[in-house]
């Protein structure tokens, strides 16, 4: 498949996870793709890294140009990276609850700001952000968590409006549970493992996390030609979490 080809894409986050699954399947796809990480040394070619950390205006600025020049030009972003946490209101500190913030949300402003003069050059530009199931389900102990992907749920709805006229579409995904070494983590520090692992499978209707590349191949869509008609839309990869009531299998 090259639906892509000819076009620039710059994945934030991009080095592991649902940056990295994006990253290699937009270049897979005839993209070519810079990746924007706090540590992008390791990823594999034809990918093309770039030191970032989204909390920091001015080097975000300095990254995403310099991708943009090595590019020749930008018509994708993909807004991933983020941060976790877990916790009802009481747990988190204010100090987490900024830091989160400003990572998950402002971390998506920084980079769309500096990206936005080089999409406004693009006959084909499109920004998708990485929001959550939490954005629009009510899930325990992720109360830090779910606000700040409910802002990028906000956000992805008002960038796209702000930018219509401009031929720039914004959307978004909303990825249940997934595979990812953040959960992998989160695992690790559980006291159970193993029936925190089937908690987190069986809340899903479909049974089991959602992977990486599941969530890749719904961002390459949304970003693609083929995607033209879409924006402002928000799209579920949770195996049915977020619309399906099933019924609980027979004893």
């Amino acid at each position: 498949m090259t639906e892509l080809a000819g076009l620039r894409a710059i994945v934030t986050g991009g080095a592991s996870g649902i940056g990295l699954a994006t990253a290699e399947l937009l270049a897979g796809r005839g993209a070519t793709v810079a990746v924007l990480d706090l540590t992008p040394g390791d990823v594999p070619a034809p990918l093309i890294g770039f030191t970032a950390d989204v909390g920091d205006d001015t080097g975000v600025r300095r990254a995403v140009d310099a991708a943009a020049a090595a590019l020749g030009g930008l018509d994708i972003l993909v807004n991933n990276a983020g941060v976790g946490a877990a916790g009802t209101v009481e747990d988190n500190t204010d100090e987490q609850w900024h830091q989160v913030l400003d990572i998950n949300v402002l971390g998506v402003v920084r980079t769309t700001r500096a990206a936005l003069p080089h999409l406004r050059r693009s006959a084909h530009a499109a920004i998708v952000n990485t929001c959550s199931i939490a954005a629009t389900a009510g899930l325990p102990r992720r109360a830090l968590y779910s606000a700040s992907k409910g802002a990028v749920y906000a956000l992805t709805l008002a960038m796209a409006a702000d930018h219509m006229d401009e031929g720039i579409r914004v959307t978004c995904v909303t990825p249940g549970t997934v595979d990812t070494p953040w959960v992998t983590r989160l695992l690790d520090r559980s006291p159970d493992a193993t029936a925190e692992l089937a908690a987190l499978n069986a809340r899903q209707p479909h049974g089991r996390l959602v992977t990486a590349q599941e969530v890749a191949a719904a961002i390459a869509y949304l970003a693609g030609p083929l995607a033209g008609s879409t924006t402002g839309t928000a799209l579920a990869v949770d195996g049915g979490m977020a619309g399906l009531r099933l019924r609980p299998a027979a004893g």
